[in-house]
């Protein structure tokens, strides 16, 4: 029997709450949440299913799941936080905040070239494991001595992983705090967000189990080992079925492992499209939106469109989204965020059955569509 949906749903999306419940029904979801906030109010908050498949414990109210790279978006609001007190600049070196970082021919590396996944520095040079980066500090070190990979600023190269070390030691050097401590003193904890990066024991029975995607098809062997793709996606590879384990939880990786619902990130994402809910100045939010590349990604393989610390809309990357003042960002599987200025809307998305591509998955697709065509009705 399908646990769900729960929770509440305005009669404008009915479609979205038609859309879980047939999802669910039919195993293209195994647990997922659902959020919308528009203009201020929650008009969609949904869960249901299974948290654990083989357990059969039921996705509730209060269940988390790793939301992999969506975590970037939280990570964006510290480095606006930080930007609206003039303590970080978009256009300054990296080096200002990290000296060391001007190894290697990266003096000339700006802040907004790692924001905006241009700085040439998409991963690890020298092979690497995931109980090294959980070690974010030395992980991070090892990336300021390296090369770039390519000319900085010469277009995108998805920062995978290393995003979240390349970020998280700047705010490191500007606030001398981690940046899960900045995000939950500055961010979760004021606004009752149930959302963590670097979780501690006692949420570890909330945690939902991925149910890792299928094979994608891609022959790694085939391609060159050379290529910002293979040397950012397969070193190391992030297996899902680490992500319940208690060093990834305890782990601050700022690109990658934060822990939420769809309810908390709708709940925070939603300063974004609420002119910065008084957490954060339009000017700051505005920054978002500074076209940083424009062209087909060295990583993602597609044509991807960057702002500082979020993606811009682009057809080939996540059809689903409109042209307009939208950012948004996906995780591997299928989470997404998306924060419509113009509608003053935020839509979340987070669920445990993933799919297999890094952006434009259809369980994102399928939601993203449910809510624009019930504006649309």
């Amino acid at each position: 029997m399908t646990n769900g949906p729960h929770g509440s749903c305005d009669r404008r999306f009915a479609g979205v709450h038609e859309l879980l419940t047939h999802r669910l029904a039919n195993g293209d979801d195994t647990g997922a949440s659902v959020c919308v906030i528009r203009d201020g109010e929650t008009v969609v908050d949904l869960w249901g299913g299974l948290a654990d498949a083989d357990s059969g414990r039921e996705w509730t109210r209060d269940t988390l799941v790793n939301s992999f790279s969506l975590t970037k978006t939280m990570t964006t609001l510290v480095v606006l936080r930080l930007l609206d007190r003039g303590e970080l600049d978009p256009d300054a070196p990296v080096a200002r905040y990290w000296p060391e970082f001007a190894a290697a021919g990266k003096q000339d590396v700006l802040f907004r070239h790692v924001l905006g996944h241009t700085s040439g520095v998409a991963g690890w040079a020298d092979p690497v494991t995931m109980h090294d980066l959980y070690d974010v500090v030395p992980a991070a070190d090892m990336l300021a001595k390296q090369q770039p990979w390519w000319q900085p600023g010469d277009g995108s190269g998805y920062h995978a992983i290393s995003f979240g070390h390349l970020v998280g030691e700047i705010v490191r050097r500007v606030t001398g705090a981690t940046l899960g401590t900045v995000l939950r003193e500055e961010f979760t904890r004021p606004l009752g967000a149930d959302y963590w990066l670097g979780a501690a024991e006692t949420l570890d029975g909330r945690v939902a189990t991925l149910v890792a995607p299928p094979p994608s098809g891609i022959d790694y062997t085939s391609l060159d080992p050379a290529s910002a793709f293979v040397r950012t996606m397969t070193n190391p590879v992030l297996a899902p079925e680490i992500t319940t384990s208690r060093e990834f939880l305890t782990a601050e990786l700022a690109g990658i492992n934060g822990q939420g619902n769809a309810r908390s990130v709708a709940a925070l994402q939603s300063l974004i499209s609420h002119d910065g809910g008084g957490y954060l100045s339009p000017s700051a939010v505005n920054r978002v939106f500074d076209l940083q590349s424009d062209g087909t990604d060295r990583v993602l393989g597609t044509h991807t469109r960057f702002g500082l610390g979020f993606a811009l809309p682009s057809p080939d990357s996540m059809p689903a989204i409109p042209v307009g003042n939208i950012c948004w960002w996906t995780g591997f599987g299928g989470s997404i965020v998306v924060n419509d200025l113009d509608r003053r809307m935020t839509i979340a998305y987070l669920m445990n059955r993933m799919d297999p591509r890094l952006v434009g998955a259809d369980n994102a697709s399928a939601y993203v569509n449910a809510v624009y065509a019930a504006l649309d009705s």
